[in-house]
């Protein structure tokens, strides 16, 4: 693990490249020591249905979740999910700059002792 989650309004569709966030992040928090890269895994998941602020349909959001498993110190945590959401950020800054977009990151911890795991992922990489 980590897991990293986005959920995004539809109506981005045609303003950001979610394909190329979900690869940029997994680049970026490959890079970070304290996040294992075999165990990493991004998701973008588009919400059809929402309503953000006056209802206006021009508004769009992205809620990035970051789960771990638990054991990280505060510290660690919080440089990773500050470099994650700069990255995010950076990434984003044109849609930002052009158009009405609330983007925020949350990371928590998942007990290890409730959270079996289980795959084949480090047996193949390297072998593609």
């Amino acid at each position: 693990m980590p897991h990293i989650s986005l959920e995004y309004s539809a109506n981005l569709d045609q303003r950001a490249d979610i394909q190329g966030l979900c690869e940029h992040l997994r680049a970026q928090a490959a890079a970070i020591e304290a996040l294992p890269m075999p165990g990493l895994r991004v998701r973008a998941i588009r919400c059809d249905h929402y309503s953000i602020a006056d209802g206006d349909p021009k508004h769009a959001f992205i809620d990035i979740s970051v789960r771990l498993r638990g054991g990280r110190s505060d510290d660690v945590k919080r440089e990773a999910a500050e470099r994650l959401f700069d990255a995010a950020k950076a990434f984003l800054e044109p849609v930002l700059t052009s158009s009405s977009l609330a983007l925020s990151l949350e990371m928590r911890d998942i007990d290890p002792d409730l959270s079996p795991k289980t795959g084949t992922i480090r047996d193949h990489l390297g072998t593609a």
